[in-house]
């Protein structure tokens, strides 16, 4: 009898439990992928619905702005392009704060085949360089302009998605992501024995990327929801790097029509990136006042910008400052 009386209170304790929940959503930048491992990870342990919160998970792609769909408040939370997007956003005066970083260094390179005789950025000049107009480009600009090098000596075009028209020759440098393009001109060309590499970084520009961005109203009337959703975000990569098969099948779960080698591939580049620069000692998702700072006067330099935005407003550490530093180191 005392056993199935606890049964029934238990019955009845879940409805009520799953009540007290905050549903809220959460927009990528792209499709499902193990660059989103993490979240996808701490969705199916149950690490959001811990911290009190339902999260759902949206797909995003080529088309979406995700800093203005969380300004209009249809949902709460986007991991957007990347700072370059967010300061355009605040410069729109739109609702949104950034509460966090995940990629601290600029995710993307920019690929030469050594047998083109590409060897320093001097050598881009009248070659046929792709970039993505969406903020790499403007990286591009910033690093030819540290060698004295005007675009205007450069073929430089707007990048496609896909790097086969790299591959097959028709453009001489292309842009690509650590994580996924790189991977795939790897693999198609030999490896890196056969390519030559061009990071930002190398060239004194560090652009940090997928920004995690949270509807400024929500943020106000819900700060404890948005310290759980970054304390189970936190906890799902942490667990993506120490369990990197089960991240991978909670991604393939929901996109099994993903090629598995490739996925495999990414997850660790996409994890270097979320640990360098300032995470290494401030942990994931680190928002360093000093390296934003950085990129955002070199968007004022390249006119990006029209004017100084006010950091302190759009940067909010505070949420992240709110979890104890040994729970955000990777």
């Amino acid at each position: 009898m005392i056993q199935r009386r606890t049964l029934l209170a238990a019955s009845l304790a879940t409805p009520a439990l799953a009540q007290t929940l905050t549903r809220v959503q959460l927009r990528l930048k792209w499709l499902p992928q193990t660059q989103f491992a993490g979240f996808y990870l701490a969705v199916e342990r149950g690490h959001y619905r811990a911290e009190g919160l339902d999260l759902t998970i949206n797909p995003g792609g080529p088309n979406i702005q995700g800093e203005t769909i969380v300004a209009s408040g249809a949902e709460q939370f986007g991991l957007t392009g990347g700072t370059d997007s967010f300061f355009a956003a605040r410069e729109r005066q739109l609702p949104v704060l950034c509460i966090g970083i995940t990629h601290q260094i600029t995710p993307f390179v920019f690929v030469a085949k050594r047998a083109s005789n590409i060897n320093n950025l001097e050598d881009f000049r009248g070659k046929r360089v792709t970039a993505w107009f969406t903020g790499a480009h403007l990286v591009l600009y910033g690093m030819l302009a540290s060698r004295g090098i005007t675009r205007e000596s450069v073929n430089i075009q707007p990048q496609q998605v896909s790097v086969t028209p790299f591959i097959n020759g028709e453009t001489d440098v292309c842009a690509a992501t650590w994580y996924n393009e790189l991977n795939i001109i790897r693999a198609r060309l030999g490896g890196d024995a056969n390519l030559r590499l061009f990071a930002a970084e190398d060239f004194g520009i560090s652009i940090p990327r997928d920004t995690l961005v949270v509807n400024q109203a929500f943020a106000g009337a819900n700060p404890r929801a948005v310290e759980g959703f970054l304390r189970a975000s936190i906890k799902g990569w942490r667990e993506a790097k120490a369990e990197p098969a089960a991240a991978l099948e909670s991604v393939m779960k929901i996109a099994p029509t993903l090629d598995r080698a490739h996925q495999i591939a990414m997850l660790p580049e996409a994890i270097r990136l979320m640990q360098a620069g300032p995470a290494a000692t401030q942990g994931l998702f680190a928002l360093d006042a000093g390296v934003i700072l950085r990129a955002h006067d070199f968007f004022v330099e390249q006119r990006v910008l029209q004017a100084p935005l006010d950091l302190a407003a759009a940067f909010r550490p505070e949420f992240l400052n709110a979890i104890p530093l040994a729970e955000r180191m990777a």
